[in-house]
């Protein structure tokens, strides 16, 4: 499945008092980089789209002040009415962190729905 680049870099509001970025941020860069791979490709009609179901993050490297990096999004697992997708955050060749995600699809009266096609076909 493709891989979408978004290239971020770090200031300092994005870090603790020693410039490492607050474990709290990468979920913050993570959307921005979501939302940047979804970006016209989203058309809800009335419902409510995509929600996260689960998230887990890995800690494997600390990004400091300054550092420049890109998140690495891209779906892992297609469902009928879920996608899973993992985001690497990528630092000279280096991953940093991981984020997995599930995501679910729901209607406009909040139950999981199928996913449209023209979604799904669009970035695969």
């Amino acid at each position: 499945m493709k891989v979408h680049v978004f290239p971020f870099t770090i200031a300092y509001a994005d870090t603790d008092a020693e410039g490492i970025v607050y474990h709290a941020r990468y979920l913050e860069i993570a959307e921005r980089a979501r939302m940047n791979w979804l970006r016209g490709r989203v058309t809800v009609d009335g419902d409510v789209g995509f929600v996260v179901r689960e998230l887990n993050i890995k800690y494997l490297q600390p990004l400091m002040v300054a550092d420049e990096f890109v998140v690495e999004t891209q779906m892992t697992d297609v469902g009928a009415a879920s996608v899973r997708v993992e985001q690497k955050f990528v630092k000279d060749g280096n991953v940093c962190a991981i984020i997995n995600i599930k995501v679910a699809y729901l209607g406009a009266n909040m139950r999981p729905k199928k996913i449209p096609e023209s979604f799904i076909s669009g970035l695969v």
